[in-house]
């Protein structure tokens, strides 16, 4: 059984077990083993036969997933600017911030 989701601008999809990461969630403060529920399901498969689709989402659906991790960063990206002839060369970095999920359960 797998759904998709909507989440932090973008569509994911999750099955029972996945661990995912998604936007940070209060400043990091969550502790390992709080509930979190994504409301906002556009699509249900059970068993590869039934499919639930929604129009966007669907009634009554929900994602139940647990933290693992309040606060995990990612990889470090290096921004570049530069202006030809001009000596102006600047050099800057940034590490998103998220928070790690396990999904528990898809109701729906």
């Amino acid at each position: 059984m797998y759904a998709i989701i909507e989440e932090g601008g973008g569509q994911r999809k999750v099955s029972n077990g996945d661990e995912i990461l998604i936007d940070l969630v209060d400043s990091g403060e969550l502790k390992p083993g709080k509930s979190i529920t994504f409301d906002k399901v556009l699509l249900i498969s059970g068993d590869g036969v039934s499919l639930k689709l929604g129009q966007p989402y669907v009634p009554g659906a929900s994602v139940s997933a647990e933290v693992v991790e309040g606060l995990v960063k990612g990889e470090k990206l290096f921004i570049q600017k530069f202006r030809r002839r001009k000596a102006f060369d600047k050099k800057t970095g940034h590490r998103q911030r998220y928070t790690k999920v396990k999904i528990t359960a898809i109701k729906g």
